[in-house]
């Protein structure tokens, strides 16, 4: 008999997704008493919060349990160091039917797991609730190890724009699976799992960055943010991004433009950030430069080879 939800219990639910949790030097008080306690070095803590519904963000047919845990604690990690800071902690919220299978959250924890192994980071609360349909609600905590922030706000004239990890992978992948295909295979994982280039954010901002984000809305979308907020122009060369060839072949089969995959596509969480030219970090690429605004190009704009991009810029949350 398949142990499910509303056989085991909250209380049984949590204890067996919590047995056995890794801990880490930041973390004083783990799961188990009414709240946890994580060390803040030097008095700050950077925090953020995302939310994945089922149906919306992820389906039990395109992605496993596992995969999904890997996703929901990476887009957190990755906002973590898109501010130049080291994760150090998540807690989870949870909410599923009473008939879903213990099994399933199991697997989705131990992605939560895995993930966080990657950075050292640990889980250390949370809570669980019966709802209609799967919800996840993931908090990360981050430490700045001494170091200011790095805002989207301080972009300036006469900057580099630069990137590292991927970009336009899962959109590729999503538009695969919306097709009812399965390959190409690297582009399907990689929009059930990201990849996030954890080590580059604190080390972009050891370099000097000023200003980061990490692309979950798409390039040009999560640009947008960093143009607004630091009041300049942004201008995308598209000679500078390179289109891989799985892309390629999802474009050639879809009749979409691979180009725009690399510049629209999120949920890759690649880093993207400004920097004075001498500051830019040796593997990340210079893709665009940063000017103020004029009557031409207004503040907060964001270009692609000097015009005006025609198509949607990215995801923007209940607009699509």
């Amino acid at each position: 008999m398949t142990e499910t939800l509303g056989s085991t219990g909250e209380f049984g639910l949590i204890e067996a997704v919590t047995k056995g949790l890794s801990t880490s030097a930041d973390v004083l008080v783990g799961p188990g008493d009414d709240a946890a306690v994580v060390a803040a070095p030097d008095g700050r803590m950077v925090i953020t919060t995302d939310l994945l519904v089922e149906g919306r963000h992820f389906r039990q047919d395109w992605s496993s349990a596992y995969d999904v845990g890997r996703k929901s604690a990476a887009q957190n990690l990755a906002d973590i160091v898109a501010m130049g800071a080291r994760p150090t902690s998540l807690v989870i919220g949870f909410g599923a039917p009473a008939e879903l299978p213990v099994a399933w959250v199991q697997e989705l924890y131990q992605g939560l797991v895995d993930e966080c192994e990657l950075v050292s980071a640990a889980i250390v609360g949370g809570d669980t609730v019966q709802s209609d349909k799967i919800v996840i609600a993931v908090t990360a905590f981050g430490s700045l190890e001494g170091r200011a922030p790095v805002l989207r706000s301080g972009a300036r004239p006469g900057d580099e724009v630069a990137v590292t990890g991927r970009l336009g992978w899962a959109e590729a992948g999503y538009t695969v699976l919306t097709r009812g295909f399965r390959s190409p295979r690297t582009v399907v994982e990689a929009h059930r799992r990201p990849q996030p280039p954890y080590d580059e954010g604190p080390r972009a901002a050891r370099a000097g960055a000023s200003s980061m984000c990490d692309v979950s809305d798409g390039l040009l979308a999560d640009l947008g943010h960093i143009a607004v907020a630091s009041r300049v122009v942004i201008d995308v060369h598209t000679k500078a991004l390179a289109v891989p060839e799985p892309l390629q072949a999802v474009a050639a089969a879809t009749g979409i433009d691979a180009m725009k995959f690399v510049l629209t596509g999120g949920d890759d969480h690649a880093l993207v950030g400004t920097f004075e030219p001498a500051d830019v970090p040796e593997g990340w690429t210079v893709i665009g430069s940063v000017a103020e605004g004029n009557e031409d190009r207004p503040a907060g704009t964001v270009t692609v080879d000097g015009a005006l991009y025609a198509a949607e810029a990215g995801h923007t949350h209940f607009r699509s």
